[in-house]
């Protein structure tokens, strides 16, 4: 079957993408986990969160949303149809208390006692939760987190939650395998602080580009309620073009050890990215032209 990634169709089983694999089978063997992340790149855990929690996490979004005026007014909440504006649209910092149950999901003792175990010491979890909606023909270019959230520990993991069952066609996201060990790409857009360099932040937003010039291949899934995919900071990611009436919803966390620094941008009295955007950004065509990449 082929599927649209940003503005391309790829065969999956082809040369650009093919599936991911979860890690269920070593649930429990943490040193095999580091194993596989290293391998891989991203652990795959299929029933990470509770399932039921996770749709009540969504029903709460879309009530949100509905309230808002996001929503098809013709159509079930509970469908999540798109309304006549049709944008994709990032949960504002104000409105994340108001989705109580979704931090329940993301800040509960199981995803937390995973990370403590993973990462063998006590961890904790940016204050600010990423939350989004994907419209259609919405959809991720390739880049890597660090250069969103790098100000303290490298070793940031994100855990990437589908807020319901999500299909191809709905966009889910997608990692390009072997891309942590693209070194050049590392040394050069991995040290870029999207504030301080007021870069745009995507690296592509042609996922064939990136396969046929560094190597790799690209990897998604059908996601349901409950799975989680977690990845580092230099894992280059995008996600599938979501070609249906209705939103896509999902919700990025990250976890680190306690113990390190972290990122003063999301804990605490959150400021977020307060430069980037503030000016005309520099072009990521531009700033690759000048790293040589």
């Amino acid at each position: 079957m082929n599927i649209r990634m940003g503005e391309v169709e790829l065969a999956l089983g082809g040369k650009y993408l093919t599936e991911m694999r979860d890690a269920n089978d070593i649930l429990g063997d943490e040193a095999a986990l580091r194993a596989r992340m290293a391998e891989d790149g991203y652990l795959l855990i299929r029933g990470f969160h509770d399932r039921e929690d996770v749709l009540q996490a969504r029903r709460e979004m879309l009530a949100l949303m509905q309230e808002q005026g996001r929503l098809a007014p013709d159509a079930p909440t509970e469908e999540g149809r798109i309304g006549a504006e049709g944008k994709g649209f990032m949960v504002h910092k104000q409105d994340i208390a108001r989705l109580p149950g979704l931090l329940h999901v993301v800040n509960h003792p199981r995803a937390m006692g995973f990370f403590d175990r993973f990462l063998g010491g006590p961890s904790l979890t940016y204050d600010y939760k990423w939350i989004r909606g994907v419209g259609q023909g919405g959809s991720t270019g390739a880049h890597y987190d660090v250069v969103y959230m790098g100000r303290g520990t490298k070793q940031v993991y994100t855990t990437w939650t589908p807020i319901g069952d999500i299909s191809y066609e709905m966009g889910g996201l997608a990692v390009c395998l072997g891309s942590q060990h693209f070194a050049k790409i590392k040394a050069t857009y991995g040290q870029m602080d999207v504030d301080r360099d007021n870069v745009s932040g995507w690296f592509s937003d042609n996922p064939q580009e990136i396969v046929d010039k560094y190597g790799g291949r690209w990897a998604t899934t059908e996601f349901r309620a409950g799975d989680a995919l977690i990845f580092g900071m230099f894992m280059m990611h995008g996600s599938l073009t979501n070609t249906t009436d209705r939103y896509r919803l999902s919700c990025d966390t990250r976890y680190q050890l306690a113990s390190e620094p972290v990122d003063e941008r999301w804990i605490g009295d959150v400021k977020g990215h307060y430069a980037w955007g503030k000016s005309p950004t520099i072009s990521m065509a531009d700033a690759r032209a000048g790293w040589g990449v």
